[in-house]
């Protein structure tokens, strides 16, 4: 049999298998760790699709839902930076107006009972209206939303196909988007490959991790390393920003502020809802001998969270291992 037979016959075989392999790749579906907490968003009425995705993403990445264009959620939710800001203490919107809160991680969101740092949205399908609406971030109104994506044939015919919808609604544009911010899942950090036994922590790793429980776990807990709860950190006296106090209205819940998940923290730095503190050391120094008491000052901390040096270091040591390099390189989720 000659060469080229050989070859013709190689390629007949490749693009066969290729074939089978297109054939029966497994369905765009949500997955996650059977180790992470109950799923508080229900998929019951919006599915996961590929279309909805495409359309969900497309919609992530496009600045025309900002009143001049400039603005887009990506702006202030970079992937590079784990779907957070790009390392400033305060986000700036549209015409460089400048926010007044940090930019926090999107990523597991599909587990958190709310939103924002004081919990002002309690379901995800409207989590987008407060950025988009915002004066300072998006400023745009969803009437003028609407009409910018209907008068674009191209995203009506995604809607379209993702919703079966003759032309862009909001309901189907934040169901979108949802899809989107849903499917982003940090789960391939050293910790999660620990979790699943397949490696090991360093000395100085295992031994943050232990001391991280001891004098973490309290708030931050859990596969996710927090428990979703508001709480005053001990980080003024007087509060500029009321935190949760500003949705309830309770003075019992002034200067509390949602409990972040800590994955991928060494990447999402500053920390703190207004980016007042530029590395982990820091964060760690402040809960040993920087609270400051108030009225609503969280009980746990009124003598803070001793530790030393040594200490502070197998901490950090552990909280880079929460690091999901792979997020940052997940092909699918870029534009």
């Amino acid at each position: 049999m000659s060469k080229l037979i050989y070859i013709l016959l190689g390629v007949f075989f490749l693009f066969s298998c290729r074939k089978d392999l297109i054939e029966n790749i497994t369905p765009f579906e949500f997955n996650a760790p059977d180790y992470f907490p109950t799923l508080h968003y229900s998929f019951n009425n919006n599915e996961v699709t590929q279309e909805k995705f495409d359309l969900g993403k497309r919609l992530f990445f496009d600045k025309l839902l900002s009143s001049d264009n400039t603005i887009s959620c990506e702006s202030c939710h970079a992937q590079v930076h784990a779907f957070a800001d790009h390392n400033v203490a305060l986000s700036s919107g549209v015409e460089g107006r400048l926010g007044f809160r940090n930019s926090p991680t999107l990523a597991n969101l599909a587990w958190s009972p709310s939103f924002m740092w004081d919990g002002g949205v309690n379901h995800i399908e409207i989590f987008s209206v407060a950025p988009i609406t915002d004066s300072t971030e998006m400023n745009e109104t969803m009437q003028n939303v609407i009409d910018k994506l209907n008068a674009d044939a191209s995203y009506v015919q995604q809607f379209k196909e993702a919703y079966g919808v003759n032309e862009v609604d909001d309901q189907a544009m934040f169901r979108a988007l949802t899809v989107y911010m849903m499917m982003i899942v940090s789960d391939e950090s050293k910790y999660d490959k620990w979790m699943k036994g397949k490696t090991s922590f360093t000395q100085e790793e295992s031994a943050g991790k232990d001391l991280f429980e001891q004098k973490c776990s309290s708030c931050h807990s859990g596969a996710l390393q927090t428990d979703y709860s508001f709480r005053n950190n001990g980080l003024d006296a007087v509060f500029t920003d009321l935190g949760r106090g500003r949705i309830t209205l309770e003075e019992n819940d002034y200067g509390k502020f949602k409990v972040p998940s800590l994955r991928n923290v060494a990447l999402t730095y500053p920390y703190m809802h207004d980016g007042r503190f530029f590395n982990l050391r820091d964060v760690l120094d402040h809960y040993d001998e920087g609270i400051v008491a108030s009225e609503t000052l969280d009980p746990l901390l009124t003598s803070g969270i001793p530790m030393t040096e040594e200490e502070k270091d197998a901490i950090a040591a552990f909280l880079e291992t929460l690091t999901d390099y792979e997020l940052l390189n997940t092909y699918w989720l870029n534009q």
